[in-house]
């Protein structure tokens, strides 16, 4: 693996690090707010996060890459109203496609391998910035009407644990 590329692919790595702990900080701030089924959806989608680094990490890796975590910085605490929650979310999911669009122009150019695990993510990119879209759409329409956000709450509880990134080792 070329220094560029193992360079790109480790900014990755951390991009997905830091998502995995963006998530889990907004999961306890829910949770601390007892809204356990919002808190319970964002847990999953930190886990996923940590999935899709597990799987550029083992991509760098099978490569003969080098792999370099660096720290992170800490997350808030408060992230405001749910809306507000994710309205970070969409935002930041947004940041994620455009980091994987950047990574994508460049590796096409350059291996055919790293471009296919790349548009693989940038696929999932769609999907997440959708239901980050669709969460915001019905918190804007509970408005203040706590039975309806106690809905959406319990809604986003029945979430379960799917891998929709690229196959994990």
């Amino acid at each position: 693996m070329n220094e560029e590329l193992q360079r790109l692919f480790n900014k990755l790595i951390q991009i997905e690090h830091v998502s995995t702990t963006l998530y889990l900080a907004m999961s306890a701030y829910m949770g601390r707010l007892n809204l356990t089924g919002i808190a319970h959806w964002l847990r999953l989608q930190s886990e996923e996060e940590r999935t899709h680094m597990l799987t550029l990490i083992d991509f760098v890796v099978d490569r003969d890459g080098t792999v370099q975590l660096s720290s992170l910085a800490a997350q808030p605490s408060d992230f405001g109203t749910p809306l507000e929650t994710f309205q970070k979310v969409l935002a930041h999911e947004q940041f994620v496609t455009n980091s994987y669009r950047q990574a994508y122009n460049y590796v096409n150019q350059t291996d055919p391998q790293a471009a296919v695990i790349i548009q693989d993510f940038l696929r999932e990119q769609i999907d997440e910035e959708a239901q980050a879209k669709t969460i915001i759409d019905r918190l804007r329409l509970a408005g203040g009407n706590p039975s309806a956000l106690l809905l959406l709450d319990q809604e986003l509880g029945a979430r379960t644990a799917t891998t929709t990134a690229p196959a994990a080792r």
